[in-house]
């Protein structure tokens, strides 16, 4: 019988979109410091993982410093909103305000560098990479011009963004439960096969011909004409 190898990740993908649910009603209850945490842990995250690929794969010196640079600045801005978070000092009118900027410069110095990589070094990309950069570069001075009017517009970047991280949580608990529940399925389908494989049967012997006793053929004589 061959070796049924199960998965159990479909576990993990179930427990990450509860957790992803939670978080989003957390992010409803207690906006500030959950927007404020996410969105640094988010950055740290992006920026540290990204280093030895990134310095390995790019060809050019001059491409490497500049996403360097880019890391390090990320990395530090990441560190200083975790801090604002579990400080309490996230509901401070300068950290509200500082978020906006914070947020505006992470998107246009990702954008910027990306074209800028493109454009003038010759950098191959996909369609998908592409279009995520120009998003990003197109968000980055909504983001600022929102921040900077805030006072006269009464718009709240971190309200607005409250929203859709969680409508963000929604669409990838739905996503991870779906696959978890693909994982699930199959998980169901090798224990069937687990409990129905039946043991192959042994062949019946042969049964081996009793021996025949041999008659002598009686020589007739042979008559002979002379």
């Amino acid at each position: 019988m061959a070796k049924i190898n199960f998965g159990y990740g479909w576990v993990i993908k179930w427990v990450l979109a509860a957790l992803l649910i939670a978080a989003g009603v957390l992010m409803l209850l207690n906006s500030g410091v959950v927007v404020y945490a996410t969105t640094g842990l988010a950055v740290i995250i992006f920026s540290a993982l990204r280093v030895v690929p990134l310095m390995k794969t790019l060809k050019k010196e001059v491409l490497r410093t500049m996403n360097l640079i880019e890391i390090i600045f990320d990395f530090i801005i990441g560190g200083v909103m975790v801090f604002v978070a579990f400080s309490g000092n996230w509901s401070d009118p300068f950290w509200i305000a500082m978020y906006g900027y914070i947020l505006a410069f992470f998107l246009l110095s990702r954008s910027v560098i990306y074209l800028v990589s493109l454009y003038y070094f010759g950098e191959k990309t996909e369609a998908t990479k592409f279009w995520t950069h120009l998003i990003f570069f197109a968000l980055g001075p909504v983001v600022l011009t929102l921040t900077i009017l805030r006072n006269s517009t009464g718009v709240d970047i971190i309200n607005l963004l409250i929203w859709a991280l969680f409508i963000f949580a929604l669409g990838g608990a739905a996503y991870l439960g779906y696959d978890g529940y693909g994982g699930y399925k199959k998980y169901r389908e090798q224990s069937k096969r687990l409990n129905t494989e039946k043991k192959p049967e042994k062949e019946a012997p042969v049964e081996k011909e009793t021996p025949k006793p041999i008659v002598d053929e009686v020589k007739e004589d042979e008559s002979y004409i002379n």
